[in-house]
């Protein structure tokens, strides 16, 4: 049977349960549900530190383990079904649901309610947490750490904007498999963004060139384009901020960079002969 193996809980020696009937394999397992606790883990194609890093899943991010081996969990995270390996011990089986969400770029876990206070962890943005009370400045975490109350969001309110949140990201290193400030790529920046206004976005732009949004009504000579189209490229996607500038996370650059559409276009086309393949309005 032919499947999408990024998304497919499955390898010759084990799968999950629910595909028992319609993959083969030696084993299948209910898996476990568990939590992100570090600030992000980085999810990898093989249980090894030299192995490619497909994407990240951010802390508070749940998904099913299906197998604990030698210091690595093989898992499909819940988010966007992703599926790959990932250190245990960044995870955790204590889950507490998440309330609220990082809405700065980055955010430090304090050990107390004061800002001289020791930090514990860093938080990227779109990390999510589990918040028991909160005061003007400090929101305490269900762990025991202490969050700039101003640096978070409820979850029942989904921030606005995606493409002002996607410019929050400007001059990023770009990282390929990356979703924080630390380095990021670019289906990785459309989908933090995206999630954060509460637009669920697959992981990869082939995937997002077909689920995202409609079609745009953009001629050759680009115009009609507008803020917070999608612009695709074979494996490539950027964001429009207005009718001329894309934001994107780049290999030209190695950054997110803000860039003429129409150079961005030409560099490519003179480059890899390729041109755009879609421009999709979400």
């Amino acid at each position: 049977m032919n499947y999408d193996q990024r998304l497919t809980p499955a390898r010759p020696d084990l799968a999950a349960e629910h595909l028992r009937d319609t993959v083969q394999a030696q084993a299948y397992v209910p898996g476990r549900r568990m939590q992100v606790s570090a600030s992000y883990a980085d999810l990898r194609r093989s249980p090894s530190d030299e192995a490619a890093t497909d994407t990240q899943a951010l802390h508070g991010e749940t998904l099913l383990v299906y197998e604990d081996k030698n210091g690595w969990s093989w898992c499909q995270l819940d988010r966007d079904r992703y599926v790959g390996y990932v250190e245990s011990h960044a995870l955790t089986d204590r889950i507490a649901k998440p309330n609220h969400r990082v809405r700065s770029r980055h955010t430090l876990v304090y050990s107390a309610p004061d800002l001289k206070s020791p930090p514990l962890d860093a938080l990227p943005f779109n990390a999510e947490v589990h918040i028991v009370s909160a005061t003007d400045n400090f929101a305490e975490t269900h762990s025991g750490g202490f969050i700039f109350a101003r640096h978070l969001a409820p979850n029942n309110r989904p921030l606005s904007d995606f493409v002002g949140l996607a410019e929050m990201f400007l001059h990023t290193p770009y990282l390929w498999g990356g979703k924080t400030d630390v380095g990021i790529d670019c289906s990785g920046l459309v989908q933090v963004t995206l999630s954060a206004v509460g637009v669920a976005a697959p992981r990869d732009t082939d995937m997002m060139e077909t689920q995202l949004g409609r079609l745009a009504n953009v001629g050759e000579n680009l115009r009609g384009v507008r803020r917070g189209d999608l612009v695709f490229w074979p494996g490539h996607v950027g964001i429009m901020q207005n009718e001329h500038l894309l934001i994107h996370a780049n290999a030209h650059s190695m950054t997110v960079a803000s860039e003429l559409l129409s150079a961005v276009r030409d560099r490519v086309r003179s480059n890899n002969g390729s041109d755009i393949t879609a421009i999709r309005r979400v």
